[in-house]
Parts: C-alpha cells; structure tokens; sequence
C-alpha cells in the first residue's frame, strides 16, 4: 500500500511538472512583444478650450506642474462627471489655499463608443486647457494602454492615476503623497504610493458569497505567489508615481488590460522602486465592467503568464523607452 501511494505520489508529481512545462512553453511561444510606444497621428494633438489644436508634451520633458491625474475612461459619459466634480474640487480649494500648487487632470477616452469625449470636454471648456485635458484615442488600448498615453503626455512632478467612477474619495490623495513622502530618500527619484482597499477586506467578505469571497482569496495567493510580494491590494485604481517611477515602469510594460497594475508593480519590484501601500476610502460604484468569475478566472491567467514569461526570458525588462 505505502509502495502503491508512493508511485502515485510520483506520478503525480510527473504530470504536475509536464504540465508547468507544457504551460511554460505555451505562454513563450504566445508571449507578445512590448507593445510599440507608438502614437497615432490624432493622438498627438489635444483641444484647447477654444477647439483648436495643441500639440500633447511629453513626459521626458522637464516637468511644470506638481501633479498631474490620469483618468482612463472607456464608455463612462454617465459616471464621470460625479468623479470630475470631486476632484476639480478638491483641486481648486487646494490650490486657493497655496497658489504654489499647480495641477492638471488628463482624461483619456480610451475608444469609447458614448459620449465620453463630449462630456470630459465640457471640464476642459470650463476650467481651461492648462488644467483639463481630453485624450480620445482612435482605438480601444485597454486601461493599462490608455494610462499610459496619459502618463507619457503628462507634465506634472507627481503623477496620479484615478478611475473615472470616483470609487475613492479624491481629498485621500494627500494620504498617498504623504506615504510617498516617507519612502525618501527615493533611489533614482522613484516611488510609488498605492491606494489600498485591504483594511476594507472584512466589511466586504460579509457582503459577498462565499464564492465570490473565494475567488477573492485565490486571486490574492496566485499574486502573492507568482508576481507581487508585501502588497495587499494590487488592484486598486488610486496609485500615485513620481515622475521617473512612472516613466520607468509604464515604459516595460507588456499587459494592457486587466492584470496590468500586477505586472506594474513586479516591474517596479524587479527594479527595486520602494512602494507604500496606503489606506483610502474606497465605495464599490455600480457600472463596473469586471465580470466577477470570467474577469478573475482571465486575471488568474494573466498572473501566471507572466510570472512565466519573465522567468523564460519571452519578457525583459527594459530602460526606459520614448513615445513617437
């Protein structure tokens, strides 16, 4: 009997090993490119509040505002105003109290089908082109992608990333520059400051079934396990860089999609970019485009494709590397 458990046991371990191979292989030869830093050539331009056409900057020239938000937005003419009246908000009172403080918010419609450029405009029309721009991208990227055109057309010293439903609370923003703050003295200036939904995780699990809850759990381990270590919630939308941080990280990524803050955050890890995990107040928004068990059954994928591909040399990392 133990002889027959035994043989068992190496058997199983046989077919588990064959098949790491077998994935291993799939996942090189599936293995994308870097993604080209390529814009189109509408996607060079932005309108001024007048209409007329400017040339977008980039963010490998010298910095001229303190910060900078990008917001993704794909189909979000009806959530994002709620999210843009907070934060211009916030931004303005803030900078009544210290003239010193300048800003911009960048919203990138990232391909969408509605009316997300119109509305975003309405911003720009308002507060002026300095403060609210509008990036409509000819095709859909994904997040990850429409984050970055924004990050690579950004002027500020600190970049913001924020999603366009307004699920955190905007003020929270100093939490993270604060917990960016505390990381210094920054090697080669770069940090990053995540916005965290961890200490919200047992209000949550009395919300969800028990199988949502275990999806949830499974997710955290195969992060923890395959790519992102000391980091409780990689997955939260508010994540504050500084200038290089940025440029560094958004210039090696290859997953454009869902799993693309998992991979942002094992490149700056595999890049040694200290990274604070910082509490926010976070409220779940309705209209989420993550299909619970799909969503995270396709992110749990993801998760292992890339641990492979770095680990089969399918992806390097890189220097940083410039839009054209």
């Amino acid at each position: 009997m133990a002889l027959l458990l035994l043989q068992l046991a190496v058997l199983g371990a046989t077919l588990a090993a064959a098949a790491l191979v077998l994935i291993s292989i799939v996942a090189f030869i599936t293995a994308t490119k870097m993604p080209a830093l390529h814009r189109h050539e509408e996607e060079k331009f932005f309108l001024n509040a007048k209409g007329q056409k400017e040339t977008l900057p980039s963010i490998w020239d010298l910095p001229t505002k303190q910060l900078s938000v990008v917001v993704p937005s794909y189909n979000e003419e009806k959530r994002l105003p709620v999210m843009m009246d907070e934060a211009l908000s916030y931004l303005e009172k803030r900078q009544k109290r210290d003239p010193a403080f300048t800003y911009e918010v960048i919203v990138v419609d990232d391909g969408s089908k509605d009316q997300t450029s119109k509305v975003a405009f309405k911003y720009c029309q308002k507060y002026g082109s300095d403060k609210v721009r509008v990036m409509t991208l000819v095709k859909n990227r994904g997040k990850g992608g429409a984050i970055r055109m924004g990050i690579f057309s950004s002027r500020g010293e600190k970049i913001l990333m924020a999603d366009a439903d307004g699920a955190t609370k905007f003020p929270d923003v100093e939490k993270l520059e604060k917990g960016l703050n505390d990381l210094q003295p920054w090697p080669n200036q770069m940090a990053i400051a995540c916005g965290s939904r961890a200490h919200l995780e047992k209000e949550s699990i009395a919300q969800r079934s028990y199988f949502r809850t275990l999806l949830m759990y499974g997710f955290h381990f195969l992060v923890w396990f395959l790519c992102v270590k000391g980091i409780r919630d990689t997955q939260c939308g508010f994540k504050l860089f500084t200038r290089e941080a940025a440029s560094q990280t958004f210039s090696s990524l290859h997953v454009e999609r869902w799993a693309f803050d998992v991979e942002l955050l094992y490149i700056a890890q595999c890049f040694k970019i200290p990274i604070a995990e910082i509490a926010v107040n976070w409220t779940e928004i309705e209209g989420s485009k993550l299909v619970p068990f799909w969503s995270w059954l396709q992110m749990g994928k993801d998760l292992l494709f890339i641990r492979l591909r770095y680990m089969t040399g399918a992806w390097r990392l890189e220097q940083t590397r410039k839009m054209n």
